[in-house]
């Protein structure tokens, strides 16, 4: 049973795939599985080559029994679409000088991580060439996503870039999609047959931390944000409307991203709004990040059809309530699952409200922490959906 995976992001970059594809790897090794990664330089999400793999096209390492082969990419975070779409076209090109491993390898799926859609297209080409079964595994309905975020317009580059999806999901042997609405929307779309995979958690890795006890109900509650500080979180938005000193809080983010900068220099001529900036910190240690908080607030500024923000899962393994500004997926996962509250994005009024809220009431925040945990352990596990997307696959082999 082999298994190559064609992804821009991967360890030791952080972030939602690079976790989900790391632990994919590693724990389809584990069950028996061959694994050779293809991907690119680490750069994300800063959007410079790490130290160690600069002035480099190619180069191959292992990590816990994982073939890892890592091609050039023109590195780039830029808010300017133009060098963020060389950067994707750069690899998607680069990529396919993967062909001499995996004619080597002699993979039974080439499962591939899109965005971007022009890697899907050569992770679609490195099946035809390997004779390799083609998966694509969509996180982000794209063009329909960079419309909701202003980022292209619908008009005719529009249009062909839909029809361009449409194609790709027509010419895979299975497409897998991180919620029930991108699988909807690719079945919509024309794929043969699809499959629900969720980033989900690994709680194994939260249950060697403290159980965090909160003080007495009226003491200062303290909310937690890891992840990217990009201008589709908002976490600036939240910062410069919110006082969280007034509201008896503290707000400690964690992160890197293209809000890093503005968020700073706002917290630093700010300092008396209960706001701390810490470093960005690696997945390794988020357990014991947010097993110090109370809370974590998860925003997702703009309504991103099927996006479902893998912080949701951390925080549920945690322990800790999800004050989640935004709607959609996300906001049903923890309204079904009743692990936290929702206010709609930007609204920072009724934000302000839900701290209030889950402040001024341990037992709320007690019967929430329960609830989150419960939910993780009984549908959010990683190693369980991961064992069942194995099983999956390997009944496509017999």
């Amino acid at each position: 049973m082999k298994l190559a995976i064609l992804t821009q992001y991967f360890y030791p970059e952080t972030g939602a795939p690079q976790n989900r594809l790391y632990e994919l790897s590693k724990n389809f090794a584990q069950l028996g599985w061959e694994i050779q990664v293809i991907t690119a330089m680490p750069n994300y999400p800063k959007g410079k080559i790490f130290p160690g793999y600069r002035m480099k096209f190619s180069m191959n390492e292992n990590y816990d029994g994982i073939n890892i082969s890592r091609y050039f990419l023109y590195a780039s975070n830029s808010v300017n679409k133009i060098q963020r779409i060389i950067s994707m076209l750069s690899f998607s090109l680069t990529s396919l000088f993967g062909y001499f491993r995996l004619k080597k390898f002699k993979p039974d799926f080439i499962f591939t991580e899109s965005p971007p859609l022009t890697l899907a297209y050569s992770g679609y080409l490195l099946s035809k060439f390997t004779g390799s079964k083609n998966i694509m595994n969509v996180s982000d309905i794209w063009p329909l996503s960079a419309k909701e975020l202003d980022a292209i317009s619908e008009g005719a580059l529009y249009k062909k870039l839909e029809s361009f999806e449409k194609f790709l999901y027509s010419k895979a042997f299975l497409c897998t999609g991180q919620s029930e609405e991108i699988v909807g929307h690719i079945e919509k779309s024309g794929a043969n047959e699809t499959y629900l995979f969720r980033n989900g958690v690994d709680i194994n890795r939260f249950k060697n931390f403290y159980e965090f006890k909160s003080d007495d109900s009226g003491g200062k509650i303290k909310i937690v944000y890891a992840g990217l500080l990009g201008v589709a979180q908002g976490i600036y938005g939240i910062v410069s409307n919110i006082n969280f000193k007034e509201l008896g809080a503290e707000f400690h983010i964690y992160g890197e991203g293209a809000e890093r900068k503005i968020t700073e220099e706002y917290v630093k001529t700010n300092p008396e709004n209960g706001i701390v900036l810490h470093d960005s910190v690696r997945s390794n240690e988020i357990p014991g990040i947010l097993q110090k908080y109370y809370c974590a607030i998860i925003p997702l500024v703009n309504s991103i059809f099927g996006a479902v923000p893998s912080k949701i899962y951390e925080a549920m393994a945690a322990g800790l309530p999800v004050l989640f500004s935004g709607t959609g997926e996300g906001a049903a996962i923890i309204k079904d699952n009743k692990a936290g509250l929702v206010s709609p994005p930007k609204d920072y009024t009724k934000l302000k409200e839900n701290i209030l809220s889950i402040k001024n009431s341990q037992i709320m925040r007690n019967e929430m922490s329960v609830n989150c945990k419960k939910a993780a352990a009984e549908k959010y596990d990683r190693n369980v959906l991961i064992k069942n997307f194995s099983d999956k696959l390997i009944s496509y082999l017999n």
